[in-house]
């Protein structure tokens, strides 16, 4: 894959071990949502709410993930409600649609999902709703082909594309879109919370590309479970590796340990970090052995890449993932992150941390 070490150089390749299917559960899970399935798309095409109503009627909005979900929910404001399937821990790499998934994209009057394979396990659902339910790829639709990132291991691209913050304000307009086309009411509603996301990812993008300069130089690598940063490295100018490769569907082999181990003792990284998603005993494997080889190296903390966190917590809202994400990147590796700008008092105001103190008690309770 060609998302390695993007300011100098690349650790070197790695062997992967792939999990095996379980056929047999794989076979149960696909039978019920057939059927679930089924007795959806069996019914009549529903005209849309507006055109049923006079009145505007919330928008039913159903997203895969919160990276999608969060944004979609800013600038939908009253005018809709959105529903998230994947929730705080969940991978959406390895996520299989239950019943009740299926059943909530049945009532949605609109589907947002990332794209570029991320959902790779729900394609075949999202498919068939979109035959009749307007359904949009956010990150394919508003990230060309020219700002991807080539992948492999079955994917064309790596679909982590909301880890760079300026590069995921183009979800906006087409969020914003989406929404006005079936709620042309709202548009001006829509438009006016789009400009203020827009402005407030904005700030985001810069605190994050100031707060990174901040780390020395030598220490810039970023060490993770899988390779779901290489969108971040790329904006912020981090050298990076994954251990796992960008699906976890793979395991990391001995070697893949190895490898990592003896570059993170070469190079002198003071930390690697773990994921939301990921259960941390290949990140604690790295660890031990890049002791071994003498090296200073510490766990950095949890990362958040490709879900958000518990509702109601700083984490748990797309620009909170960011901004703890990349302060625990900072100070792990050495760096000093700056106060966030004064562009961002109001997201701040709206969710009661404007007061510094607040700030970092809600940084410090992140999970």
């Amino acid at each position: 894959m060609t998302a390695m070490f993007r300011t100098s150089e690349t650790f070197p390749g790695r062997a992967r071990r792939r999990v095996l299917p379980r056929p047999l559960r794989a076979t149960v899970r696909a039978t019920v949502l057939a059927t679930v399935l089924a007795t959806l798309l069996a019914g009549p095409l529903r005209a849309p709410a507006h055109a049923q109503d006079a009145t505007v009627e919330p928008l039913r909005v159903v997203a895969t993930v919160g990276m999608v979900g969060d944004l979609a929910a800013r600038i939908a404001g009253p005018c809709g409600e959105v529903t998230t399937l994947m929730g705080p821990g969940v991978d959406p790499h390895l996520y299989q649609a239950t019943s009740g998934d299926v059943r909530a994209l049945g009532r949605a009057d609109l589907i947002l999902y990332a794209g570029l394979s991320l959902e790779g396990q729900l394609g075949a659902v999202l498919d068939r709703f979109g035959a009749r339910v307007p359904t949009v790829a956010v990150a394919e639709t508003a990230v060309g082909e020219a700002n991807r990132i080539e992948a492999g291991e079955g994917y064309a691209y790596d679909p982590h594309v909301w880890m760079d913050v300026g590069l995921w304000t183009d979800a906006v307009p087409v969020l914003r879109d989406a929404m006005a086309d079936l709620r042309p009411a709202c548009a001006d509603a829509l438009a006016r919370r789009a400009e203020v996301l827009t402005a407030d990812m904005e700030a985001m993008d810069a605190w994050i590309a100031s707060a990174v300069a901040t780390v020395p130089e030598p220490q810039r690598v970023l060490v993770t479970a899988h390779d779901a940063f290489a969108y971040y490295g790329r904006a912020y100018d981090l050298a990076l590796q994954g251990v796992q490769g960008i699906s976890t569907e793979s395991e990391a082999s001995i070697a893949d340990i190895r490898t990592t181990a003896r570059s993170i003792a070469d190079r002198g990284v003071p930390a690697v970090f773990i994921e939301s998603t990921i259960n941390p005993r290949t990140v604690q494997a790295v660890l031990d052995a890049a002791r071994d080889l003498g090296a200073e190296v510490t766990i950095g903390g949890t990362l958040y890449g490709d879900a958000l966190g518990e509702a109601g917590t700083l984490e748990g809202s797309y620009l909170g993932m960011m901004y703890v994400t990349t302060r625990r990147i900072v100070e792990g590796l050495g760096g000093d992150p700056p106060p966030l700008p004064a562009a961002l008092d109001d997201w701040r105001d709206r969710r009661g941390l404007r007061d510094g103190a607040a700030l970092d008690a809600a940084y410090e309770a992140a999970s």
